[in-house]
């Protein structure tokens, strides 16, 4: 299984960007799938995730900025990111977790994260 993430860029603030994320392989079911940010010198954080059936979470931080969806037939997340602001910039990743049916029964469990994107905000 693979992941990824594409739709980083440059913005001026107050601007929109749509990160896509995209997974590929043999997926039985996506359960969770999850953005995550790390801007240099600190931790990744948690922007917001979504559940196979469409429950969303989100950081504090990008609450009535920022949209996760989903696409479960084609395996696809999305952020919306609408009025950014230079304190968003960072590295965007991916990560989803799910199952593949190895046969005669067998569901292996899995977890798997994107190649991050770069989102830079200008002031």
């Amino acid at each position: 299984v693979q992941l990824q993430a594409s739709g980083g860029g440059l913005v001026q603030a107050g601007g929109s960007l749509r990160l896509s994320c995209s997974a590929s392989g043999r997926i039985f079911r996506i359960n969770t799938m999850g953005w995550y940010r790390q801007a240099p010198g600190q931790q990744r954080e948690l922007v917001g995730d979504i559940t196979s059936g469409g429950t969303t979470n989100y950081a504090d931080s990008v609450k009535g900025r920022f949209t996760i969806s989903r696409d479960n037939a084609k395996n696809t997340m999305y952020l919306q990111m609408n009025n950014l602001k230079p304190e968003d910039t960072a590295v965007y990743s991916c990560n989803a977790d799910g199952s593949t049916d190895e046969g005669m029964g067998v569901m292996s469990q899995w977890r798997y994260w994107g190649q991050g994107t770069q989102v830079t905000v200008s002031s």
